[in-house]
């Protein structure tokens, strides 16, 4: 056996069956390459689904995490910690709000923007006690939590999950005459992906997200982005919704605000939405400790140079004029996204998705499928066009083989 072999074996041997990783063992990973244990170089096309869009080991975040960790990592909240106040005074700015309450992962994010909408809700705009309802789209992908899969239209999320948790509505994505006929007195809220990462990079109607904005501020309800994989730089704005000059008003963060280093997810909003929250309401144990300030201080000072945003604006022009060529050639049947991310269909008979990730992943590329005939590309903001020219030759070949 290699040890690639050995190494599977033994995480199959003592691992929950949760996931169905490509037979890849990563060693480790600079910028946007990464090592296996056989010493094998891979071009990192999916980018921790956006959680590494400033690449691996990017020297700035491991410095700053290095530093940290010699003076402290953890106080929990009992405790102040001198990183913090800068934290969500600079988190706060770079979302044009007011206050921010940090968490850890994105789905304790998405799970915290439910509870607060529900909280402002009863307390700000008056809906009574147990009623309160929140509206999300089809095909919707916001974490894997009981609340969470609950509202999903994911079988594979959902099924066996139940009882599922109450107060939500579906409705189509992109379709806002559904979306007005949702709402109603008791609604608190429309939670949104900009780009839905998950059911493949799909992008909204253009006016959409400027519709779901009147409409919410028209009736009195709260617009709540989860931006956990289309901010933070990944569609060439610092936030998917500037893409149609929009503010919701809540943001729920994560994934790239670690910068790869550490879980580090927020909600940032207003004082009128947050401010509803008293101590011992709402909180975690790790969510806004020192490691994780410190690192994603150093990601927001990135961000506010600009220079990010503008590398996924023109790579991701590049890519998908690339792209769009493959369109016409028969393998690929259509191609969205914006920015530096892709869900590319494969055309029938040119494989699924999982088997063109495999072959990919022979060439010394790795990308992630979904939904059967999607293969998904999100390369780290800092790829080289060489490297991203490169990558997409080997796309070129697998599906022209």
């Amino acid at each position: 056996m290699t040890r690639t072999d050995r190494s599977i074996a033994a995480a199959e041997a003592h691992s929950a069956h949760n996931y169905h990783p490509l037979p890849v063992v990563v060693a480790s990973g600079e910028g946007a390459w990464l090592t296996d244990v056989e010493g094998r170089r891979f071009l990192d096309m999916l980018a921790g689904y956006s959680a590494l869009n400033f690449g691996h080991r990017n020297p700035r975040l491991i410095d700053a995490a290095k530093a940290q960790l010699d003076r402290v990592t953890l106080t929990s909240r009992a405790f102040h910690h001198d990183r913090f106040a800068e934290f969500c005074a600079r988190l706060a700015a770079l979302c044009g709000k007011d206050m921010v309450l940090p968490m850890n992962t994105g789905a304790e994010a998405v799970e915290t923007a439910v509870k607060t909408a529900r909280k402002w809700g009863y307390r700000v705009k008056g809906v009574p006690d147990g009623r309160a309802k929140i509206v999300v789209a089809e095909g919707n992908f916001h974490g894997r939590t009981t609340t969470i899969v609950s509202f999903s239209t994911d079988p594979e999320a959902r099924a066996d999950f139940g009882p599922y948790t109450p107060g939500f509505e579906i409705v189509p994505y992109g379709d806002l005459a559904a979306l007005e006929a949702a709402v109603d007195e008791d609604t608190v809220a429309v939670l949104l992906e900009p780009v839905q990462g998950e059911a493949g990079v799909l992008v909204p109607p253009p006016g959409y997200l400027r519709g779901v904005r009147e409409l919410t501020r028209a009736r009195n309800v709260l617009f709540v982005a989860d931006e956990i994989q289309s901010g933070l730089g990944r569609t060439g704005r610092t936030f998917a919704c500037e893409h149609e000059d929009v503010v919701p008003d809540v943001y729920v963060l994560g994934k790239a605000l670690g910068g790869g280093v550490v879980p580090v997810s927020a909600v940032v909003a207003s004082r009128e939405v947050l401010g509803v929250y008293r101590p011992g309401e709402h909180g975690s144990t790790f969510g806004g400790n020192p490691l994780a300030c410190a690192v994603a201080l150093e990601v927001i000072a990135m961000l506010e140079t600009g220079e990010y945003q503008q590398r996924a604006t023109e790579l991701g022009d590049h890519l998908h004029r690339e792209l769009g060529l493959l369109t016409g050639e028969g393998p690929v049947t259509a191609v969205r996204g914006r920015g530096l991310w892709a869900g590319v269909d494969i055309a029938p008979g040119h494989g699924t998705g999982r088997e063109v990730s495999q072959r990919l992943m022979e060439r010394g590329v790795l990308v992630k499928d979904t939904h059967g005939a999607t293969i998904r590309l999100a390369p780290p903001l800092v790829i080289g066009k060489e490297d991203l020219d490169w990558g997409l030759d080997q796309l070129r070949a697998v599906l022209r083989a």
